[in-house]
């Protein structure tokens, strides 16, 4: 379900986004900007599909097995 919402800003700045993004355009750029600050995923599900993804998987066990050797054999 979409919103509509008024803003008010600079008129050189919408001037700047009429002419760069383009007058039907302006409304999904800025959400797109906005959305990483005020909407936040659902880490739970993001990392149980993430699991299921074996290559992935694979790719991080080595990684991890990787790193955690390198670090064994550091001097401190």
């Amino acid at each position: 379900m979409q919103k509509k919402l008024t803003i008010t800003i600079d008129e050189e700045v919408y001037e700047g986004l009429h002419k760069t993004i383009g007058p039907r355009k302006i409304s999904k750029f800025v959400e797109e900007l906005v959305r990483p600050h005020v909407v936040r995923p659902n880490l739970e599900l993001a990392y149980s599909q993430m699991s299921k993804d074996k290559k992935r998987e694979a790719e991080a066990l080595d990684w991890a097995e990787t790193t955690f050797k390198d670090i064994a054999h550091e001097k401190r």
